[in-house]
C-alpha cells in the first residue's frame, strides 16, 4: 500500500487517478484549494505530504498567455519540489503534453518549464506527456459559448482521460524512469471534426469554425507537432467509442 498525494485531485484526471488509487488498495491525498492545500503559495503542503511517498501532479491553468503559464506552473512545481523533499517523498510525477517542447505557445512553454524543474529538481521523478483527451474537443466548446463554435486547426492524437489516469498510478508507485515515452490515444484526428462529432451528439445548432492559430505555433499544431513521434503506450478506447459513452 502506497500513500500517493494527487496535486489537482479535484479536476478531471485527478479525480480519476484518486478512484484508481483507491480501487487498488492505496491511499490518495488530494492536494487542492478546497481541501486547505494551494500549491502555488505553498500553503498546507508540509502536513499534507508528511506520510506521502510519492506525488502526481495534474494541476492546471487555462490560459494561452506564457506569462501566466510560467508562473502558475513554475511555483506550483516549485513548491511541491521543496515540500516534498523536506518530507522525503520518494517520487515526483507529473503530467505534460506530448509536443510541449516543439511548439512555441504561452501555454506549452509553461508545461515544458514545468518538466524541466521535475527532472532536475531534488526529488526522483518522472514526467508523462500525453497528447490531447478525448473530453479536448467539449472543453473547448465551453470555453468560448455563443452560436459559432471556433476549433482550432491541430492534429491530435487524442486518448481517454481514463486511460491517461491508468498510467499515471502505474508509474507512481514504481521507480522513477525520467520522461517516460509518449502516452497516445489509437487514432489521428483533425481537431474541427471532432468538434463536429461532439455538436452533433449533444443535437446542438452552433456552428463549427475550424480556425488556424496565427503563426508558427499554428501552422506546427495544424501540421501534426502534437503528435508523438516514436513509440510508447497506446490507448484502446476510440473516440467514437468515448463519445457514444458519454452521450449515448
Amino acid at each position: 500500500m502506497t500513500t500517493v498525494a494527487v496535486a489537482g485531485g479535484t479536476g478531471l484526471v485527478g479525480r480519476m487517478v484518486v478512484e484508481r488509487l483507491h480501487a487498488a488498495g492505496h491511499v490518495p491525498v488530494i492536494l487542492a484549494r478546497a481541501r486547505g492545500v494551494d500549491v502555488r503559495t505553498g500553503a498546507g503542503l508540509d502536513d499534507a505530504l508528511a506520510r506521502a511517498s510519492a506525488i502526481v501532479d495534474v494541476t492546471n491553468v487555462t490560459t494561452n498567455s506564457r506569462r501566466k503559464a510560467l508562473a502558475f506552473f513554475g511555483a506550483g512545481t516549485r513548491n511541491l519540489l521543496q515540500a516534498a523533499e523536506r518530507a522525503g517523498v520518494q517520487h515526483h510525477v507529473v503530467l505534460s503534453i506530448v509536443g510541449c517542447d516543439r511548439i512555441d505557445f504561452g501555454y506549452y512553454e509553461g508545461k515544458h518549464r514545468q518538466e524541466e524543474l521535475a527532472l532536475a529538481g531534488p526529488v526522483p521523478a518522472t514526467v508523462l506527456r500525453a497528447t490531447q483527451f478525448h473530453e479536448f474537443p467539449a472543453q473547448l466548446l465551453a470555453r468560448v459559448p455563443g452560436p459559432v463554435a471556433l476549433a482550432p486547426r491541430m492534429r491530435s492524437q487524442t486518448v481517454a482521460a481514463s486511460e491517461v489516469a491508468d498510467e499515471l498510478v502505474r508509474l507512481a508507485v514504481g521507480p522513477a524512469v525520467g520522461l517516460a515515452p509518449d502516452l497516445a490515444g489509437p487514432e489521428v484526428h483533425e481537431m474541427p471534426d471532432l468538434v463536429r462529432q461532439v455538436l452533433r451528439a449533444r443535437g446542438s445548432r452552433r456552428i463549427p469554425v475550424p480556425l488556424r492559430i496565427p503563426g508558427a505555433a499554428g501552422k506546427a499544431m495544424a501540421n501534426g507537432g502534437l503528435l508523438p513521434t516514436g513509440d510508447g503506450p497506446r490507448g484502446r478506447v476510440t473516440f467514437a467509442d468515448w463519445l457514444a459513452a458519454t452521450y449515448g
